[in-house]
């Protein structure tokens, strides 16, 4: 199983999932549009935190990566 690969996925999948929040959000001003601006909001910030873990997985699996080459040199 390749971290930094699911990693990768992860940080997709926030991003995706904060993009479809701010279009809902930007859809405020139509009078049609039911959107909920808590739930929003609560849905961008946690897309971030995602976003933001996926990121440190990468950092760490890089780091790993390092010190075992490091190690074997």
């Amino acid at each position: 199983m390749d971290p930094i690969a699911t990693a990768q996925y992860g940080m997709l999948a926030a991003s995706r999932r904060f993009e479809a929040s701010a279009f809902r959000t930007a859809q405020m001003g139509d009078p049609n549009a039911n959107v909920d601006l808590g739930f929003e909001v609560v849905e961008q910030i946690t897309a971030k935190h995602e976003f933001s873990a996926n990121a440190a997985v990468i950092r760490t699996a890089d780091d790993m990566l390092g010190d075992l080459l490091d190690v074997l040199a």
